[in-house]
Order: C-alpha cells, then sequence, then structure tokens
C-alpha cells in the first residue's frame, strides 16, 4: 500500500495548493560555496525559502556527464566530492538527503525521446550538495540527478528537458547547476576577492544571457556559438552551460524569470541565477 501511495504522489497531477513549482538554474561556482556563508549561499537559500517546500529535488548537473540519459535510482545517494586541492573540511562534509527510486522510475517513463537508465552508482556531486545543503540544510528532501548526455547538442536537451515538465506539476522543484560564463583556464586568480570583476567579454556575454533569457529567445541560446567569439571565450565547452539549457525547456510560456546572485567572479566566471516562474 505504501509504495502505490508513493507513486501516486508523481502521478496524481498538481502539487496539493495548485501551484507548479519553479525552475531555477544555480551558478554553483567553487566547491568552498558548500561550507562558506556568504553573499551567493544566501541567495540560494533565500530562493528555497521563497517557494513551498518541494516533493523532491532533481538537480541536472555540470558535473555529471555521460553516454546517454541517467537519473539516479538509489535509495540513498551517496556525497561525492569530485575535486582536489580543497581544505579538508570540505572533503568531510555529508550531504545526507535521501534519494526516490519511485520518482527516478517516473522520471525515466515520462521521457518518450531516448531511453533514460536508472543509475545506482552515481550519487550527489558537488554541483548538486554544495547547493542543495543550503537551500534544504535538514537533508529532508529527496534529491535526485539527471545526467548529461556530453554527445548531444544544446537543441537535443532543450527538447528532452521539455519531457519533464510534468514534474513541476508533481511538486518537484528542478534545478540546473552549471555556471552561464565558466572559462576555468582564464581566471584571474588575484583578482578572486575583488567583488564582481569580470573580463569585458565575460560581462558582455553575461549580460547578452540575460537578455535573451528575458526576451525568451530561447532559439539565440540553443545556438550560442553564433554569438562569436566573445560566446566561444564564455563557453569553451558546453558542461557549465548545458544545465541552463534545460532551464530553458523547462521554462513555461509567458512565465517570469527573476535573476539573482548576478555577480562575476574572478574575472571569467558569472554565478549569475535565474528562477523561471
Amino acid at each position: 500500500m505504501d509504495s502505490i501511495k508513493a507513486f501516486n504522489r508523481f502521478t496524481d497531477g498538481l502539487t496539493t495548493d495548485g501551484n507548479i513549482m519553479p525552475v531555477l538554474f544555480i551558478g554553483h561556482g567553487s566547491p568552498m560555496n558548500g561550507i562558506e556563508q556568504n553573499d551567493f549561499t544566501a541567495g540560494w537559500a533565500g530562493t528555497a525559502a521563497s517557494i513551498q517546500t518541494p516533493t523532491a529535488v532533481l538537480v541536472v548537473s555540470a558535473h555529471w556527464l555521460t553516454r546517454g540519459t541517467h537519473v539516479t535510482a538509489m535509495e540513498q545517494p551517496r556525497t561525492i566530492h569530485d575535486f582536489g586541492g580543497f581544505p579538508e573540511e570540505l572533503f568531510k562534509v555529508q550531504y545526507p538527503a535521501p534519494g526516490d527510486p519511485v520518482l527516478a522510475k517516473s522520471t525515466a517513463d515520462l521521457v518518450k525521446s531516448t531511453q533514460v537508465g536508472l543509475d545506482h552508482d552515481w550519487g550527489l556531486d558537488h554541483g548538486t550538495w554544495t547547493v542543495v545543503r543550503h537551500m534544504y540544510p535538514d537533508a529532508n528532501v529527496p534529491v535526485l540527478q539527471l545526467s548529461i548526455d556530453y554527445g548531444r547538442d544544446a537543441a537535443y536537451h532543450y527538447a528532452l528537458a521539455a519531457e519533464l515538465r510534468k514534474l513541476r506539476e508533481r511538486g518537484v522543484l528542478i534545478i540546473g547547476s552549471g555556471n552561464m560564463v565558466h572559462n576555468l583556464r582564464m581566471v584571474a586568480w588575484d583578482k578572486l576577492g575583488e567583488p564582481s570583476y569580470g573580463y569585458d567579454w565575460a560581462l558582455e556575454m553575461n549580460e547578452k544571457f540575460k537578455l535573451a533569457i528575458s526576451d525568451g529567445n530561447h532559439d539565440e541560446l540553443i545556438h550560442y556559438s553564433r554569438m562569436g567569439k566573445p560566446a566561444s571565450l564564455a563557453i569553451p565547452t558546453p558542461d557549465h552551460y548545458y544545465p541552463l539549457i534545460y532551464m530553458l525547456g523547462l521554462q513555461g510560456n509567458g512565465e517570469p524569470v527573476a535573476f539573482f546572485n548576478d555577480r562575476a567572479v574572478g574575472g571569467s566566471l558569472t554565478m549569475t541565477s535565474v528562477r523561471f516562474g
């Protein structure tokens, strides 16, 4: 009986109050944000406080790149410390949020364009837990991840995301975790302490991305390579950009957008985050 109730929770339609959950694109930045209290983490926590508590969180993280698409389907996902060179304190962090195999199966079933694998090996990488632990510090909300098929282009990911819109009606908060502008090779490490320091091309592209998002110009964002050299500097590889594409695919017609944490870091990164709906 309990399993039937759990299944119905994700198949009966709208949330109990009839609201459709927003979707979020989060600029996650350094793994150190996982243990720091700063303006960025306050923005994440404040955003979580401004919406109803979700039935679950589904994250598309820049740090789970696969062949094919997969969703975590274990009861208790592990905390993955997928980085190096940081303080031991960061490696000791555990975020023991439960998983939800029923939701994982329901998510996979929604996608008709490709087969979504049910994964029992991955867990929660730092693109997920460093953000979500500030949003839901009690780790009492189930958290799942959806992988990025890295052999596919932005248009493919945009279309796949649209197939998952029904989850928003079922109380699931979907988060894309990456960075709009993300060029680690060009980081000005000596400028990390300067607030909102960004190269001209990084600030230019951040504004262009925001304008296209505000205007609902998804085609321009999908075909970002047409924006010229500044775009190639902002997105030398699309891993941190694809999570934004997923959130665009999940956006409903006419839904409002709001930006927060809209700052550059180290010259070549932006933490700009977006709430849709």
